[in-house]
């Protein structure tokens, strides 16, 4: 009975530090593994780059097209850009010219 006296004396005595303690461990826990985590925050942000760099390459191959858009207009046709389009589209080409396939 004696010892029992006496582990409750001591738990009474340590009861704030064992409760800043699990408290210190909970958030601890949570700083690294939660929905708002560290790791968490870490993935968002590299997602963001990723999708960043896919956007510039994305709206860089809109503006070339729009580029090439703006060249074949009725009213400043490009020959060359044309000319292009016409041998890409029905395969046109002269008699000593060579096609190469690519992969």
């Amino acid at each position: 009975m004696n010892k029992l006296l006496s582990h409750s004396a001591v738990l009474r005595e340590n009861l704030v530090i064992l409760i800043g303690l699990c408290l210190c461990v909970y958030f601890a826990y949570h700083t690294l593994q939660g929905n708002r985590s560290l790791y968490r925050y870490y993935t968002v942000n590299k997602k963001i780059e990723m999708l960043s760099q896919k956007n510039a390459a994305l709206e860089s191959e809109a503006n070339a097209l729009e580029k090439k858009i703006v060249m074949m207009r009725p009213g400043s046709v490009d020959k060359d850009l044309l000319e292009e389009r016409v041998r890409f589209v029905l395969g046109y080409r002269d008699k000593n010219e060579y096609t190469i396939l690519g992969n």
